[in-house]
């Protein structure tokens, strides 16, 4: 690529507050949170994708701060989908939480509609880049997102089963992703673990299994006890010149309470010296991306037929 510093990618799921305890009433109290991450992203100079839910798109605090930092030119918007409930509505509850992928494709078809058109109408700005809801992606979640106008996905999570996850209470469990691509892949619609031809792009979250340990991973996303295994990552990364790492975090665990992880105003100032820390060494040898810039950057090298 034209310049020798490797993408760093900062994915982060916008959603409500603490989903892990299944909420009857879904808050969005961690909107007001986000700014601090943003500024300290921008202070190193890498840019946020902000993948946004449905209470996200409905919530007026969060709409606000996405549309400054898409005027400003500092992060994107993209797309996130919570199946049980987002609109066309549903009967499940939230203590189902069904993967969109559990769904008649009609039902997925006019789910991904709905939240597109919200998205793009609240943010006035295609949607090209979204991570599926609980990392639940298959063909034919694929075949839609690329009919809706979506270019890059980073839903993969190499090296991870979600296998024994239920969505559905009566379901089969999740994707088991331990022997897809690690790297940035565009996908075979109709084996979304292979490179093929179809338009969107895969990129995979930053994942490495331990050697030593198979069903060990060591994700670039932190949990207040993984700064040392973060930067191992970044090194890897650059000593095998990757096309990029992708970092992830949860919107609501920039928020005191709003996770399990991060529960005290401590644990939010310990997660920030990690972060500062972590954005302070990605800078050294690492530059900034959103995932659509990064997906228009890969084409150019990997896909010049897809160039207008």
């Amino acid at each position: 690529m034209s310049d020798t510093k490797i993408a760093f990618l900062i994915t982060i799921d916008a959603e409500g507050d603490n989903l892990w305890t299944l909420p009857e009433t879904i808050t969005t109290q961690n909107a007001r949170y986000l700014p601090r991450f943003q500024e300290l992203c921008e202070r190193y100079g890498f840019k946020p994708t902000w993948l946004a839910n449905y209470e996200m798109a409905e919530c007026p605090a969060f709409c606000e701060f996405g549309r400054d930092v898409l005027q400003r030119g500092t992060g994107e918007i993209g797309m996130h989908l919570h199946a049980w409930n987002s609109p066309p509505v549903t009967n499940d509850g939230p203590k189902s939480q069904a993967y969109l992928i559990e769904y008649a494709e009609n039902v997925m078809k006019d789910k991904i509609k709905f939240i597109t058109e919200l998205l793009e109408q609240r943010f006035i700005h295609k949607m090209v880049s979204h991570r599926a809801g609980r990392w639940a992606l298959n063909s034919r979640y694929a075949r839609l997102l690329v009919e809706h106008g979506y270019r890059v996905d980073c839903s993969v999570t190499p090296h991870v089963s979600w296998a024994s996850v239920l969505g559905d209470p009566n379901g089969s469990g999740g994707i088991d992703y331990t022997a897809y691509p690690a790297r940035p892949y565009f996908m075979d619609l109709d084996r979304i673990d292979c490179e093929g031809d179809s338009p969107l792009l895969e990129v995979p979250v930053s994942i490495v299994a331990k050697s030593n340990v198979p069903p060990i991973a060591s994700w670039l996303r932190p949990n207040g006890r993984n700064r040392d295994s973060m930067l191992a990552i970044l090194e890897l990364a650059h000593e095998e010149q990757w096309p990029c790492v992708e970092f992830m975090l949860h919107s609501s665990e920039l928020m005191p309470g709003g996770s399990p992880t991060f529960q005290t105003q401590d644990d939010i100032e310990a997660l920030y010296d990690d972060l500062e820390l972590l954005l302070s060494k990605a800078a050294e040898k690492f530059r900034g991306q959103t995932l659509s810039e990064f997906y228009n950057e890969y084409k150019r090298h990997h896909r010049p037929s897809l160039i207008p």
